[in-house]
């Protein structure tokens, strides 16, 4: 039951996105977010003061890493996710797990063990087969660019998970990482207004009307409440079930799409969709069950064997 923490957390991550791409009319892509650094470090703040928790960290340059890996990634799929239709934004995202897989095969390579995970190895070619066709139809258009900057994004989605596990591993707890992490948005958000102005000219768009108000609002608090009710399921649910019901934010995202913003897909953007999906669960599976580092740790390991 604790495992449906991941079916909240995937559904609050696709409100996210239509809240973000909705404010992506009014604010910069700095600016929306800051304000979701604003509202998580408010939220956290006081969540921390009522429980009695701690900021006190002895891994502050592990958090900075986090941190800065994190809202580079974030900042990328915000941009996307404001140019592309939603569900595309969303699954190219969702290609983590697979650069996650490819980073295991890659490190066993590194030390030249000699054992082949053949099906490891197929589900992420299967993956690539997705993106190639949930990309076809942008390649005759203007949106190349906006999907690539999400498969990036995804990449470095990867490797701030990876960061996140090993401060889990090194016993900070969830509420620590996800504040420092809203505390980098923050920083990240202000410093990149003035980084990418105009000419020159800083430009603060002001939150003049209540729709934009509670667009901003609802970035933060979905983001936060994803963010804990994930850390949640994977800590108290059964790590193979979570780490499967974290793809249902493919779907949302597409009901959300074809719903708010009148998206329409053709049947390669579907295939690739469901390929992606399918792929990524298998992958997800494969590590889990049949690692060696996957058995040993599937009952805690949100990322089961990608170190």
């Amino acid at each position: 039951m604790q495992s449906l923490w991941m079916l909240f957390a995937s559904f609050m991550f696709a409100v996210m996105g239509v809240c973000v791409k909705l404010a992506s009319e009014q604010f910069s892509t700095s600016e929306i977010v800051m304000y979701r650094g604003v509202v998580g470090v408010t939220v956290l703040f006081c969540l921390i003061r009522l429980r009695g928790g701690s900021l006190r960290t002895a891994l502050p340059f592990a958090h900075l890493w986090r941190g800065v890996v994190g809202v580079v990634a974030l900042w990328l799929w915000f941009y996307a996710i404001a140019r592309l239709p939603l569900a595309t934004a969303m699954t190219l995202n969702y290609m983590a797990p697979i650069w996650m897989a490819a980073f295991l095969l890659g490190a066993g390579w590194w030390h030249a063990r000699q054992h082949v995970e053949w099906p490891l190895i197929a589900a992420i070619a299967m993956s690539f087969v997705g993106v190639t066709l949930l990309l076809r139809p942008v390649f005759d258009s203007q949106l190349l660019a906006p999907a690539l900057i999400a498969l990036a994004s995804s990449v470095l989605s990867a490797l701030a998970y990876l960061q996140v596990r090993k401060l889990g591993l090194a016993g900070e707890p969830e509420y620590r990482v996800v504040f420092y992490f809203s505390v980098t948005n923050l920083a990240a958000g202000i410093l990149g207004n003035f980084l990418f102005s105009e000419a020159g000219q800083v430009v603060w768009h002001p939150i003049n009307t209540s729709h934009g108000a509670l667009l901003l609002l609802g970035i933060g608090i979905c983001a936060t409440s994803a963010q804990m009710a994930m850390t949640r399921a994977y800590r108290l649910g059964k790590t193979l079930v979570v780490a499967n019901l974290q793809y249902s934010g493919i779907i949302f995202s597409s009901i959300w799409g074809v719903l708010i913003f009148g998206d329409v897909f053709s049947w390669h953007s579907w295939a690739g969709i469901g390929v992606i999906l399918v792929s990524g669960s298998a992958a997800t599976f494969y590590n889990t069950r049949n690692t060696e580092r996957g058995k040993a740790i599937a009952s805690t390991d949100p990322i089961a064997s990608e170190v």
